[in-house]
């Protein structure tokens, strides 16, 4: 979504809400300045403006292009997301949202609430043309960056045909976003063979195997971290808990592995591989996660985010609408759909 007299050389225009996440608005306007600075991003600041200012002030942002836009404040975690949008159409995250909407920004920002921002994508963007419901996908693994991970926290309970839209979406987001040419698509399960699973499973993978993925049949949690397929699908529950899972263990390895190294390194070395480490083990943390299936670019970070973390989702953004992932949802999507229409 870009505004009719927009450059192909102009900047990517980032909407970030301002006031989403445990540390706003500090973190996250001191991670938006670093995105301007380090990665020449637009950037327009969501949020009450006396607050946003107070913390641009801290930054000589005098030549950069950054934009305050007004709103009121954030969509608490304890909220209802869509009541919550519904009451308050000034929210923070519904105001950025809206700015991708009216083609004023290119993507969208947060770590705040997950739930509003996905209510907020999916209420301002409106869904691709045949899906039931959007999906929380990508890598979640540093160290295999080219394994896209759907779903990953929103379709709890998925219906064997929606992992056909998994399928799809994981397919485009692996060509577009993480640059695979011609991904290999397997199914999470408790064991290879194709008897195992639940109900759900088994019969997703029926359909699966008699589609035109590639697909490679069952992975188990630990082929996934190997990298043995490039798009792996699962419900949101199974996605959420592999997605924590690597999330909890990243900071307790961290953690140790930077403490036992100081006994060998100065305390600022052992504390920077201890980060590397971390980074590497848990994406969403140091580049968030998309929401994809909506016609527009939405990005969700952890809600511990510093200003490293939100510059990293920011940077995420940009390479979603560079690599044109929308558009690449819509055909493979499509494309799905039309397969099974002649079925």
């Amino acid at each position: 979504m870009t505004s009719k007299g927009e450059s192909e050389d102009a900047p990517v225009r980032v909407a970030v809400d301002a006031m989403g996440g445990d540390h706003a608005p500090k973190e996250i306007v001191a991670g938006a300045v670093e995105a301007v600075r380090e990665d020449g991003t637009a950037i327009l600041l969501v949020g009450p403006p006396e607050a946003v200012r107070a913390e641009l002030e801290k930054h000589d942002v005098s030549q950069l292009p950054v934009t305050v836009v007004p709103s009121e404040g954030p969509v608490e975690e304890s909220e209802q997301p869509a009541l919550a949008l519904r009451r308050r159409p000034h929210a923070s995250i519904a105001v950025a949202t809206n700015l991708v909407k009216e083609g004023e920004a290119d993507a969208v920002v947060s770590v705040g609430s997950t739930g509003a921002t996905m209510a907020a994508a999916f209420f301002s963007f409106g869904l691709v043309k045949d899906l039931e419901r959007p999906v929380l996908g990508g890598p979640f693994l540093g160290y295999t960056p080219q394994v896209i991970t759907v779903d990953m926290g929103i379709n709890v309970e998925a219906r064997p045909a929606q992992f056909l839209d998994f399928a799809a979406i994981g397919v485009a987001v692996a060509r577009s976003y993480a640059g695979v040419p011609d991904p290999t698509v397997a199914l999470l399960n408790v064991g290879a063979e194709e008897s195992k699973g639940t109900k759900q499973v088994r019969e997703a993978y029926e359909l699966l195997k008699n589609s035109n993925f590639k697909f490679i049949g069952n992975v188990e949690a630990h082929e996934v971290i190997q990298g043995k397929a490039n798009v792996v699908l699962c419900d949101g529950f199974v996605g959420n808990v592999m997605l924590k899972t690597a999330e909890g263990l990243a900071e307790v390895v961290a953690k140790d592995v930077g403490r036992q190294l100081l006994a060998y390194l100065p305390m600022e070395d052992a504390q920077r591989i201890g980060r590397d480490l971390y980074r590497k083990m848990s994406v969403l943390d140091s580049s968030g996660a998309p929401v994809l299936g909506v016609n527009g670019i939405a990005i969700v970070g952890h809600g511990r985010a510093r200003a490293s973390m939100v510059r990293g989702a920011i940077q995420s953004a940009v390479t979603m609408h560079q690599t044109g992932v929308i558009n690449a949802v819509k055909q493979e999507l499509a494309k799905v759909h039309r397969d099974v229409a002649q079925v």
